[in-house]
């Protein structure tokens, strides 16, 4: 049974988007590669009410795995897990056995694992289950993921391997994620060079990919912890540029964009006004075409039900939120997006960019 452990350096490196093209390549060389995250922190409920780790719901919906999700998640850590586990609530002991159970189970049916970690190699550490102890448990080796820079994510790998070794777990490789593409030769030779002194391959260079890192109204919605008020069937919807408008509507009207989400007080109509001329005068241009806008309008003054009616008919995405429109902006700027599992255009997309650029012929190499 062949088997890999993977883990980051560290949050919002795009593990999960390695995860899916380097699982998508398996399917090159094994009949039946399956997919586990031990530990999970972000939970979700299924359709059938069941909870378990997002990465996993998203792994068994679009590969169509059939294992159970109680063998590819099974260790949860919701809110008031850890003190729970400090207080001897929920023994070390248990959960190790939990892990091994479902390990044992999905090697039966599967001729390679891919093991998801959860963060950096520390995470979980406080639960004596970071990343280094599990890939320990299960006997695997681990490939880092690694922001793709040069200085900085050499140290950051550094503090990872640091924690590896003291359990005596092997790293097998590295990969580079969203590396800026005019930098992807430079820090390919010399990232190969640093690694050299550590006997660890390079096995990927994956470059930046805007889409990846675009938000959608489904995140806008649990950002803000609200919902779509108009628009509802755009909630996947993808934005290029963030325009916040508080300026005069003619010189803003010029400055509309294809992919645009447009943050403006709700009681700026004349603003509003232009976002549906715009969408509707391009209608009549392009039947089938759209320019793909959104809006998300704030301010103490709701909009008002004339606005409404008129996003409704032209079905432009929009949300409220009574936030000011500078502070809505600073909450969007500060947040990451990840994949979703119904988001199959970013699904696709992570595949795409990730396993044309890891060398599975290394990869495969060092699973010999």
């Amino acid at each position: 049974m062949k088997g890999l452990f993977i883990a980051s350096t560290g949050q919002n490196i795009g593990k999960t988007t390695c995860a899916l093209g380097l699982f998508s390549g398996l399917f090159q060389a094994f009949k039946r590669p399956g997919y586990m995250k031990p530990v999970g922190q972000e939970h979700v409920a299924t359709k059938e009410g069941v909870f378990v780790d997002k990465d996993v719901l998203l792994f068994k919906e679009h590969f169509a795995i059939t294992d159970p999700y109680a063998q590819m998640s099974p260790v949860l850590v919701p809110s008031g897990f850890t003190r729970d586990f400090l207080d001897g609530k929920i023994a070390l002991p248990h959960l190790e056995e939990k892990i091994l159970s479902a390990f044992t189970s999905l090697k039966a049916h599967h001729d390679f694992l891919l093991i998801e970690g959860t963060g950096h190699c520390g995470v979980g550490s406080i639960l004596g289950l970071n990343n280094a102890r599990v890939a320990q448990l299960l006997k695997l080796p681990i490939v880092l993921i690694a922001s793709g820079g040069l200085g900085s994510a050499f140290d950051a790998l550094a503090l990872n391997k640091a924690l590896c070794d003291t359990y005596g777990v092997p790293i097998v490789g590295v990969i580079l994620n969203r590396v800026r593409p005019e930098k992807k030769e430079m820090i390919q030779h010399y990232m190969r060079k640093a690694l050299q002194s550590w006997n660890i391959p390079l096995l990927g260079c994956i470059p930046f990919d805007p889409l990846l890192s675009h938000l959608c109204m489904k995140d806008l919605e649990a950002l803000f912890h609200t919902t779509l008020i108009t628009g509802k069937e755009h909630r996947l919807r993808h934005f290029m540029h963030m325009h916040l408008v508080a300026t005069h509507v003619d010189i803003f009207d010029k400055s509309i964009l294809p992919g645009q989400l447009i943050i403006t007080p709700a009681a700026r109509e004349d603003i509003i006004t232009a976002v549906i001329k715009k969408h509707w005068k391009h209608k009549e241009k392009f039947p089938q075409g759209d320019l793909r806008l959104g809006l998300i309008l704030t301010g103490e003054r709701s909009p008002s039900a004339l606005i409404l009616d008129a996003l409704q008919k032209a079905n432009l995405p929009m949300l409220y939120i009574t936030l000011h429109s500078d502070s809505a902006l600073q909450k969007i700027h500060s947040f990451t997006a990840k994949i979703r599992t119904e988001d199959v255009e970013k699904i696709k997309e992570a595949i795409e960019i990730a396993s044309s650029h890891i060398n599975f012929k290394e990869f495969l190499r060092i699973l010999r």
